[in-house]
């Protein structure tokens, strides 16, 4: 759960919820940077004075007020950069805490909807951009003090000759409004391209195996997916980049156009025109560096705000109707079943979607289901909707008669342990740490034949450098030290050697049966059906028949069935599913290999 004040910004633009929670400290930092841009200001007038002052007690005065102006504007710019730059560290770390916080509670399956690389791209460089904005702030602020000083003592010299300058000083301004439209577009463009380049990136992390099998393919993904969205994003940001700058540099003209107009045209018939040409040349030559960094930090910020966007746009994106659990202790039933249970997926083997249901099952404790069928017939869909990883779009679940909402559903997580196939392992197992533990995890690794590779010390593995089917057993030892009332597992045996197969199937599976577990297991090994309680057998997103593993059967057509097992339940198959049937369902066969 979400802690401290990033917690509130949720469904609020990210900016006004910042200005909102830090405005003390900004107002601050924004008091003491226009101080400091002011007292510069001071300084440049203390310099035209003292080149017209004639008498030595009044340089020696004049002198004196610049020592003290220097020092007070070296104080205020440095406190005010070094707060803000504080702040803006506790900014990125509110912003990373927050979207870790609604990454944590968003529903599952919005999760896999958003995608890792908009994830990855909204906690590092976005939450980044918006911090550099805040780092930017005071010397923003100072410069833009030191400009509108230095217009006003303009004024004071001469006031046509200020509105003058304010006139120029508009139009570079019009015109860099115009092209920000331009840029932007193009900034949002290399946005939405970063996004599918970490994506490309990530597939080139996790699909390093397949991709050095396969130098054809490793080829085209380099070339028309890892590249490509590469140059995309530097096309788009160079362009919108060259826009800015080619804004900027012409404003930038404009002023040296406005200094050569003013030194060498225009000052001739003032009164005072020592003072004044010396006044304007100290002050547009002073102002040009600050008024180019004022110009030169508004791509940053509009990086910042397309950043902020995207940001919002991200955890928009992510539901949050769920309640987090009050406990984390595991949740004990007496039965639990899925009751006309629907749930809409995306199959990859025909490129289809297809609706997963309506599925009737129930469980009870001490008991062992194996969950088989085709690749892509929703065995793994249908163990995420059981375990409460995916939402029923119709039909519910049912703990005990009672059923299971978005009050209550992570709470109803906490029923399950599962080992998916696309498991992962953390660097510690997160369950506490005491000797007790320790001792317990080792001798688990000791019985899957780990133990002279790798040990639990303080509640962590000593390594995870292991093989896929290694890293799985170590999967396993984290589940059964969960101790949950119900285990799933998604082809858990198919990484693993003849020797430790045998014993997940004729060992261990029997022996969390015993001790009250309810287990599902996602297998194709049907030599091992038999030590089943009972089969469940799907097909395109069907549960097609239930049955004991001595062939006795509920069949799809819900026609009776003798000697059927005690616990198998009768499911109705319904008439059509999106245009897909199963043109083979009819009775499991548990020992022929094809069906399964």
């Amino acid at each position: 759960m979400m802690q401290g004040p990033a917690a509130a910004i949720r469904n609020r633009p990210v900016f006004r919820y910042l200005l909102g929670q830090f405005w003390p400290r900004l107002l601050a930092c924004a008091v003491l940077s226009v101080a400091g841009g002011l007292l510069s200001v001071r300084m440049l007038v203390l310099i035209n004075e003292v080149i017209s002052a004639s008498a030595a007690s009044e340089r020696t005065q004049l002198g004196l007020e610049f020592a003290l102006v220097a020092v007070l504007a070296m104080v205020f710019q440095s406190a005010g950069q070094i707060l803000l730059e504080r702040l803006g560290q506790r900014i990125h770390a509110d912003l990373r805490i927050y979207l870790a916080g609604q990454v944590n509670q968003a529903d599952y399956r919005s999760l896999e909807m958003t995608g890792w690389g908009r994830l990855q791209a909204s906690m590092s460089e976005h939450t980044q951009n918006i911090k550099y904005f805040f780092g930017l702030l005071p010397l923003l602020l100072t410069n833009l003090a030191i400009v509108l000083g230095g217009l006003v003592y303009m004024a004071v010299l001469s006031w046509w000759i200020f509105l003058l300058a304010v006139a120029v000083i508009g139009i570079g301004l019009l015109i860099y409004y115009r092209a920000d439209a331009r840029a932007a577009a193009h900034l949002d463009a290399a946005d939405q391209a970063q996004d599918r380049m970490l994506a490309f990136f990530h597939g080139l992390l996790s699909g390093a195996k397949e991709l050095r099998l396969h130098l054809g393919k490793r080829e085209r993904f380099l070339q028309s997916h890892m590249y490509d969205s590469i140059r995309q994003v530097q096309h788009e940001r160079s362009r919108g980049m060259t826009i800015y700058i080619i804004s900027s540099v012409w404003h930038q003209f404009l002023i040296y156009l406005f200094i050569g107009l003013v030194l060498f045209v225009l000052v001739g018939d003032v009164s005072g025109q020592v003072q004044v040409m010396t006044g304007f040349a100290l002050l547009l030559v002073y102002m040009v560096g600050p008024l180019e960094s004022v110009l030169g930090s508004l791509p940053t910020m509009k990086l910042a705000i397309i950043s902020a966007r995207h940001m919002e746009d991200t955890v928009a994106g992510l539901s949050q109707q769920e309640h987090v659990a009050r406990s984390h202790e595991a949740r004990h039933f007496r039965s639990l079943a899925l009751q006309g249970v629907e749930h809409q997926y995306y199959n990859e083997v025909n490129s289809r979607s297809f609706m997963l249901g309506p599925v009737n099952l129930a469980f009870a404790p001490g008991e062992l289901v194996y969950l088989v069928g085709g690749n892509g017939s929703g065995k793994t869909t249908l163990a995420k909707l059981l375990v409460g990883l995916y939402r029923p779009e119709a039909g519910q679940i049912l703990v005990d008669g009672v059923p299971v909402t978005d009050a209550d559903r992570d709470h109803y997580r906490q029923t399950f342990s599962a080992v998916f196939s696309d498991f992962h392992l953390f660097d510690s197992i997160l369950d506490g740490v005491s000797p007790a533990f320790d001792e317990r995890g080792n001798a688990w690794l000791a019985r899957l034949g780990l133990e002279h590779k790798v040990q639990i010390r303080n509640g962590a593995f000593t390594t995870r450098s292991l093989s896929q089917g290694q890293r799985k057993r170590l999967a396993l030892v984290v589940a059964c030290l969960e101790d949950r009332p119900f285990l799933v597992f998604d082809e858990w045996a198919a990484d693993q050697d003849p020797v430790f197969r045998e014993t997940f199937y004729g060992e261990l599976l029997p022996e969390l049966r015993a001790m009250g577990k309810t287990v599902l297991v996602i297998s194709h090994d049907d030599r091992y059906f038999h030590l089943a309680d009972r089969l469940v057998r799907m097909a395109h997103g069907q549960v097609v028949s239930i049955g004991s593993p001595g062939g006795t059967v509920a069949a799809a057509s819900g026609e009776a069935v003798h000697s059927f097992d005690r616990k198998a339940i009768q499911v109705a198959m319904p008439t059509s599913n999106s245009g897909s049937h199963d043109a083979d369902a009819g009775h499991l066969q548990p020992s022929a290999r094809g069906g399964v």
